[in-house]
């Protein structure tokens, strides 16, 4: 297990935003715009995050990025060189506004591509009952 080394994107705990969470609090500026969103096979871990930009209004980014913890336990919100890479990759589009996700919100293997469309994850079986944005379990 690669150890921690670095702290959170965000310190609820102290109430801190670092890197990439700490451009997400300036609010919305305009477009361009960016969404970061963290997915794990839980609600307590992250593996992948992945940061899509809009240069307009669109159902389709115009570019994106994903970053996987370098682990079976390791957690991206914990890697401080992923947060240096995410927030790297958002200067060099010189986007304008950044929303951030303050959960996991899924399963990291995506549908049609990891596992069949309209089917549940197999490898993750805690989002299978789960509503990905409270937690909640579902029937």
């Amino acid at each position: 297990m690669r150890p921690h080394r670095g702290k959170p994107f965000h310190d609820e705990d102290h109430q801190r935003a670092h890197g990439v969470a700490k451009l997400s609090d300036k609010g919305f500026r305009g477009y361009s715009i960016v969404t970061v969103a963290l997915y794990g096979p839980t609600a307590q871990r992250a593996s992948k995050v992945a940061v899509a930009i809009f240069l307009k209004q669109s159902d389709e980014p115009d570019f994106l990025q994903r970053w996987f913890a370098p682990g079976e336990s390791a957690d991206v919100r914990y890697d401080s060189d992923i947060d240096s890479e995410m927030v790297y990759f958002i200067r060099k589009h010189e986007v304008r506004s950044v929303v951030m996700t303050n959960a996991i919100i899924g399963c990291p293997h995506e549908e049609g591509i990891d596992y069949p469309e309209g089917q549940k994850c197999p490898q993750c079986p805690f989002w299978a009952t789960r509503n990905r944005f409270t937690h909640e379990v579902i029937q």
